[in-house]
Parts: structure tokens; sequence; C-alpha cells
């Protein structure tokens, strides 16, 4: 029996649809994964726009910090846009 594909509001969208992503450092420039109540939200972001996931980091960059984050790098893809950049003050 073959079963429909799964709607759009059921399935994550791909990296095709949603290309600008975050990638979460610490302060030595090592990927990390946040630690702590409400991190799984923070992880593995994607955006359809890069003002979307500049909104989003604007929005979140306090409780990024909070879970572990000291900076952030912007990519479209593979390509890195922009970053580091600094969580903290």
């Amino acid at each position: 029996m073959n079963l429909p594909d799964q709607p759009q509001t059921f399935r994550r969208p791909t990296a095709a649809e949603r290309p600008w992503s975050w990638r979460l450092e610490d302060a030595a420039g090592t990927e990390v994964t946040p630690t702590g109540e409400g991190s799984a939200e923070l992880v593995e972001q994607r955006f359809a726009s890069q003002a979307d996931a500049e909104s989003w980091v604007g929005e979140t960059f306090g409780d990024l910090a909070a879970a572990g984050v000291d900076q952030v790098v912007l990519f479209e893809h593979d390509r890195r846009v922009y970053g580091p950049m600094s969580l903290h003050a």
C-alpha cells in the first residue's frame, strides 16, 4: 500500500526550501549544541530568507547565550555569509 507524501505541515522543511541557518559556536569557534530547558527549539533552525534568520537570532540571542552559545555564524546552504558574531556585549 502506497501512502501519499506527508503534508507540508507535518514534515521538516528541506534545505532547498529553507537555505538559511546559523552555526552555533562557543568562544573558541567550536560548534555547540545548546543545553538546558527550552534548548530543543534552538537547535537546527532553518529559514526561508536572510531576514528571517536575522530576526530569529535577534529574538533569541539571550536564550542562545543562556544555553551556552557564545557566537553565531550565518550560512546560506554551505556558503558562509558572515560571522562569527558574538552574543555578548
